[in-house]
């Protein structure tokens, strides 16, 4: 009888196993799965993930191969074996997040189906996995986590504003202490440029293959050590590959920040407080112009080894200004891993953890800590198997450093690549022509205007000149300041010029003869074709460079001042260059106030187009500015205008992109932002003075045509993030 009975029982037990599996590939099906999506979505419940593979889970396990029933219909398992009935297993206790068979982290194996029809599937799946990451945020809620993490990213983004500002405010003082030549300034611009440009898109694409705190740890660190270093190195070539590598370390501040703190926030909360998260740029860029008023032109806030090493203010500049970035990594540390991140590689645990982790700090903060964490499954997409060229165990470290470097590059490529398959590639296009076209006109603008207002100083400043011509001085002492004077044809005889200083001072067909210089600084200042006989200089900066077509005979130099003089005594410029940067920088507030309050009523195109519109009509106000006050009117009014564009683009940009890619195609925007950048200070810079024309309707043409692109983008207002 035993006989027979087992038999009913096998065969029951492989009917029911056959049932099983063919439910389960039915479920797999494509349009299933949105249906079953779009239920879940309005239903805003997370039921569904449970009840189709539950039933028939809990009833059967497998052992030794084939399918075991349980001894008793009330759903008890293994994970209650041994336990009594009274023993509870409360509501949101982790028990594990399975993957879609029960077992986390399970892989497909590409043999058993296309890959195309796999990655199909993923993409359903990745579909439905948006729609459930969002209710669980919401479940979440948005309070003390969301904000800590927005001071401590504020930080780095606040660094990256810092890092632009640095560049202009260092450039005039560090080429000067430096004793570059002519041909060889402007570099320091371009060079940091270009680093924070290969920077941005080789951090963006790392952080979708590695993680973004991970990569945004990595990358403000060298920023930070590198921005440190320049500070002390003496020679310009070294001081310019330091600031090009600390440039290579912030470039992936902006991508990696928007993409991390974005997969932290609800729909209805994210284009907020990604506005508010923008103000931080222009924070830095207050920071960077108060420092720079503050230390900079003290002159005596130096310090020197010999003529050797020297150690001027504004190295102590460079160092104050790498500060937020070390605050950021310090504080960076205790911040999680992004949990969307987790899922979308298969981490599901770890996923879990951190999602709980938010839920719980958010629920303590609002006085409800007995509120329970109730997700305890969450979709987790397929993850497809990829050939990978595998290292030999023997090799030497250096190889193996290299072969991952040369890994790492491979698949940051191939995810760069994703970014141009359909339906991706239409948006990428769009986005790459409004990143350029907004950071040409800005930049270029930023560098445009300051200049004009220099070039409008030196014509009042040379409107002062003084000239003296045929004037005949003898025994007479100079202990005063010489500025902005001509001298023509004169004859200095016994003179003597002590401790004094030549400003923008010219000596032309002059004689010298029988005088005596000592303690004398000179800037600006030259003898051209004039002759100095018996003259004795001593402790003087006046060497041959100063001298033009000059003949000097009999005379003798003692003790020369080694390097170039830099000073800022009396220099109202300086002073001048600052507060107009920080003038600029202050005008984006009421910006950045109005787009952070706007963004989720107004939509993202219609700020972003219409603010690009509006920059580029208010730069036909510059054809009024013939002052530095009405110039300094028309700056406040263009960064005011053109902040709103930025905040959205950073919102837009950030939401476009799935998680897979949103690091890489954030990374190559922001990189295209950067050539603009170094396109814009050469071809704005060479205009100054020459014309106002070019400069006005090339920076309107390409904000406007920008700001048509951006709005033929897809509006991301009502999306989940997927």
């Amino acid at each position: 009888m035993e006989d027979p009975y087992r038999e009913r029982t096998s065969l029951t037990r492989g009917a029911r196993d056959i049932a099983k599996e063919a439910k389960r590939q039915a479920a797999k099906k494509v349009t299933k799965v949105i249906d079953r999506a779009s239920d879940e979505y309005s239903g805003r419940n997370y039921s569904r993930f449970d009840n189709d593979a539950e039933d028939d889970e809990d009833r059967y396990y497998y052992q030794d191969g084939q399918v075991q029933q349980r001894e008793d219909d009330e759903g008890s398992s293994d994970a209650t074996e041994g336990h009594d009935d009274e023993d509870e297993i409360y509501e949101g206790e982790y028990q594990g997040v399975p993957g879609e068979s029960g077992a986390p982290g399970v892989r497909v194996s590409e043999g058993a189906k296309e890959r195309k029809e796999l990655e199909k599937e993923r993409e359903a799946e990745e579909e439905e996995l948006a729609q459930q990451y969002e209710l669980i945020i919401q479940e979440c809620g948005h309070g003390r986590f969301q904000w800590q993490l927005f001071l401590v990213l504020g930080l780095a983004l606040m660094s990256d504003g810092v890092e632009v500002f640095v560049v202009g405010f260092v450039l005039p003082s560090a080429e000067t202490d430096m004793c570059v030549p002519n041909s060889g300034a402007g570099w320091l611009g371009s060079i940091v440029y270009l680093g924070m440009m290969v920077g941005a898109f080789f951090w963006g694409g790392l952080s979708d293959k590695v993680g973004r705190r991970q990569c945004l740890l990595v990358c403000m660190s060298v920023n930070g050590f590198f921005a440190f270093l320049s500070s002390f190195v003496q020679g310009y070539s070294t001081f310019l590959f330091c600031r090009m590598l600390s440039g290579f370390g912030i470039g992936g501040a902006v991508p990696i920040v928007f993409s991390y703190f974005a997969e932290f926030l609800a729909r209805e909360k994210r284009g907020e407080h990604l506005s508010w998260l923008c103000m931080f740029w222009m924070i830095g860029g207050i920071y960077a112009s108060a420092m720079a008023w503050a230390i900079i032109p003290h002159y005596g806030w130096s310090f020197s080894m010999g003529s050797a090493y020297q150690f001027h203010s504004w190295r102590v500049f460079v160092v104050v200004c790498a500060l937020p970035c070390v605050c950021a990594v310090v504080f960076l540390t205790f911040m999680p891993e992004s949990p969307r991140f987790y899922l979308e590689t298969g981490k599901h645990d770890e996923a879990w953890m951190v999602l709980k982790q938010i839920h719980d700090t958010n629920m303590r903060a609002r006085g409800e800590p007995e509120k329970v964490f109730t997700v305890n499954r969450i979709k987790i997409p397929k993850q497809l198997d990829e050939l990978v060229e595998m290292q030999s165990e023997s090799a030497n470290p250096a190889m193996k450093v290299l072969f991952r470097i040369k890994s790492e590059l491979r698949g940051i490529w191939l995810t760069f690549l994703k970014c141009w398959d359909y339906p991706v590639k239409e948006n990428t296009v769009k986005l790459a022509i409004v990143w350029f076209s907004l950071s040409f006109g800005y930049y270029g603008l930023s560098v445009w205007f300051p200049d004009v207002i220099k070039h409008l100083q030196a014509d009042e400043y040379a409107s002062r000149l003084k000239t003296h011509s045929n004037e005949r001085i003898e025994d007479f002492t100079f202990n005063f300041t010489l500025e902005n004077q001509v001298h023509s044809s004169g004859l200095f005889i016994n003179d003597r010029f002590v401790n004094m200083k030549f400003k923008s001072v010219t000596f032309k067909d002059s004689t010298f003869q029988n005088c005596y210089f000592e303690d004398v600084t000179s800037f600006g200042s030259f003898f051209k074709n004039c002759t100095i006989i018996d003259t004795f200089f001593y402790n003087t900066d006046i060497d041959d460079s100063k001298f033009v077509g000059s003949s000097v005979i009999n005379s003798t130099f003692a003790h020369n001042k080694t390097g170039c003089q830099i000073t800022f005594d009396d220099d109202y410029s300086a002073y001048w260059v600052y507060f107009i940067n920080f003038l600029g920088t202050l005008a984006v507030l009421p910006g950045n106030i109005v787009s952070a309050l706007l963004m989720d009523k107004v939509g993202r195109l219609s700020m972003l187009g219409g603010s690009m519109v509006l920059s580029g009509i208010s730069c036909f106000f510059l054809w009024f500015g013939t002052s530095e006050s009405m110039m300094i009117a028309m700056l406040c009014l263009y960064n005011g205008l053109s902040i709103s564009a930025w905040n959205s683009l950073d919102v837009v940009t950030a939401e476009l992109y799935p998680t897979d890619r949103r690091g890489t195609g954030f990374g190559f925007c922001n990189a295209m932002c950067k050539l603009a950048a170094v396109l814009g200070n050469l071809i704005f810079g060479s205009l100054v003075g020459i014309t106002k024309a070019i400069p006005i309707l090339l920076a309107s043409g390409v904000l406007v045509s920008g700001g048509l692109v951006g709005l033929r983008l897809p509006d991301t207002r009502a999306n989940v993030l997927m």
